[in-house]
């Protein structure tokens, strides 16, 4: 059986292997194992499903410490944007992880090597497999760093802003200001409530929101905002 240069392998990803056989298995894909149960004790799947674990968790924290004014719904954005299978796909080959790979005859003929699917979920196995042997610093000196840089690649640092970071960068640059949000009603049952929210800078009321929550009313208001004081440029430029 064809298997993974580990040293090569810890070279390209920048961190110790302490576990050869685990990280062996992160890249036998079940139709090798189907073909060849005499030859490997098993597959990756329950290591891709660790992974994703690992993945979201090491993601999830790198977004809330970046982005310590951001709500939960910019940051479950970002994070989808982030971790999604594409995206992981597109890190598995950017890592040469597709020469690990270990694949069943029609699933090398069907061009599993480069198929999505295979190659994201080839990248959480092998994170998973990073977790067991190494430990969760191990996995986020990792993964931080490969992430970090999409983060602020080209594009990025402007990108996927809310309209609360919008307003704020631009009431800050322009009037050295900061926007408060004060909540102007709430009304509905406890289990149906509805949140109505001003956005107010310098004793101005420039724009008002409503949703099933405060923080979605607070960015509705200052969606609201940033419309009243067009032409300012969605990017907040």
């Amino acid at each position: 059986m064809a298997t993974p240069g580990i040293d090569e392998l810890a070279e390209r990803l920048g961190i110790p292997l302490s576990d050869p056989d685990a990280v062996r298995r992160a890249f036998i894909h079940s139709s090798y194992f189907n073909e060849n149960p005499t030859l490997v004790s098993g597959h990756n799947e329950r290591l891709e499903f660790l992974g994703d674990a690992v993945v979201g968790l090491i993601v999830s924290q790198l977004l809330f410490e970046r982005f310590p004014d951001e709500d939960e719904g910019f940051l479950t954005a970002r994070r989808a944007a982030l971790v999604n299978r594409d995206a992981l796909a597109t890190l598995a080959l950017q890592l040469g992880l597709d020469r690990y790979l270990l694949l069943g005859r029609g699933e090398t003929d069907a061009g599993g090597a480069t198929r999505p699917s295979v190659l994201a979920a080839t990248f959480e196995a092998l994170a998973g497999a990073i977790l067991l042997a190494d430990g969760i610093d191990v996995s986020a000196a990792w993964l931080q760093p490969l992430f970090t840089e999409r983060l602020l690649g080209p594009g990025e640092a402007g990108a996927h802003k809310s309209a609360k970071s919008r307003l704020q960068e631009w009431s800050q640059r322009t009037r050295h200001l900061k926007p408060f949000y004060e909540l102007l009603e709430t009304s509905g049952p406890p289990h149906e409530q509805l949140f109505r929210v001003a956005a107010i800078l310098d004793g101005r009321q420039l724009g008002i929101g409503e949703g099933s929550s405060r923080q979605r009313a607070e960015e509705r208001a200052a969606a609201s905002a940033l419309q009243q004081l067009q032409p300012v440029p969605p990017g907040g430029a």
